[in-house]
């Protein structure tokens, strides 16, 4: 998936537009989409990259 996609509902994996709860047409991603396979991505913000990873525990972690 290309991040162009996120900005299209219609492109993204059905799994991504379940309603749990959330508020309604929020994108909703599985560890699995996100991470590939990976234990930890990067992310873009406002210029910053931020490392989200799986702990050994199975929870998540933002760092700056």
């Amino acid at each position: 998936m290309r991040l162009d996609d996120l900005r299209d509902v219609t492109a993204l994996p059905a799994s991504a537009t379940a309603n749990d709860g959330h508020n309604p047409g929020q994108p909703v991603f599985s560890t699995e989409e996100l991470f590939g396979g990976n234990t930890e991505i990067g992310i873009t913000h406002q210029g910053l990259v931020y490392r989200l990873r799986i702990t050994r525990q199975g929870k998540l972690v933002l760092n700056k």
